[in-house]
């Protein structure tokens, strides 16, 4: 279902997961024409906001000013401060929208990331040489950051070693290729363009199917804080 958001002109945007479904954030799919843009600003109060491009290519903003974003490339902003973007290239473009209400933690804060993934390294995942991930924000050990953003990507045939389970949330968006993943005691088939929420302590695992791509997806999880009482 598309939604209409205030401060959003000209946009499709789709919500994904929200405190309604049980999660903790809100994650958004937002499709861009030619035109579409939010100039008053996303994101309020105590509010973090990250932003990754699918497709096309946007002019993003925050308070710190403005700057190109095109295929692959984020934003995260602490916060205080609020995205805004324009489309003015000549083609639609289509992003991931993530919020969630910082975890504050007295002597950190944490600050924008601007970049994209095509200049992250692939790391092995787990030691796995068949399962690769790259992290976006600087959150290992770092108690600024309550949550980080991943992409995770399984050649054919791969998997994860085990089935996990554990108290933080995912949200996750597959953009390339085919999968199998199981959710409790279900093995759902997945591809492009499905969306998964996993909430605390759902056994879950996946393993790529089919010949044509690798199966990826971009997802949250938060971190770096206790259980609050």
């Amino acid at each position: 279902m598309q939604n209409v958001i205030p401060g959003f002109e000209d946009c499709l945007i789709t919500i994904l997961a929200s405190p309604k479904l049980g999660a903790s954030f809100v994650d958004y799919l937002v499709t861009i024409p030619p035109g579409g843009k939010n100039l008053t600003g996303f994101g309020e109060g105590e509010e973090e906001v990250f932003f990754y491009l699918l497709e096309g290519t946007l002019e993003v903003g925050d308070g710190e000013g403005k700057a190109p974003l095109e295929k692959g490339g984020y934003l995260y902003n602490p916060p205080g401060q609020q995205l805004t973007f324009e489309n003015k290239s000549g083609t639609a473009a289509k992003a991931f929208l993530y919020k969630r209400n910082y975890d504050r933690i007295e002597g950190y804060a944490p600050h924008r990331v601007l970049g994209n993934s095509r200049d992250l390294a692939w790391k092995d995942y787990e030691g796995m040489a068949d399962v690769r991930v790259k992290d976006f924000l600087p959150a290992a050990g770092n108690p600024a950051f309550d949550m980080n953003f991943h992409v995770l990507s399984f050649k054919p045939g791969a998997s994860h070693g085990y089935i996990e389970t554990h108290y933080q949330e995912h949200g996750a968006y597959i953009y390339a290729g085919e999968g199998v993943y199981v959710l409790d005691d279900q093995w759902i088939p997945v591809q492009k363009g499905d969306y998964l929420f996993m909430g605390a302590y759902c056994p879950q695992a996946t393993y790529a199917v089919g010949r044509q791509e690798e199966f990826a997806y971009i997802y949250s999880k938060d971190c770096n804080r206790d259980v609050r009482l």
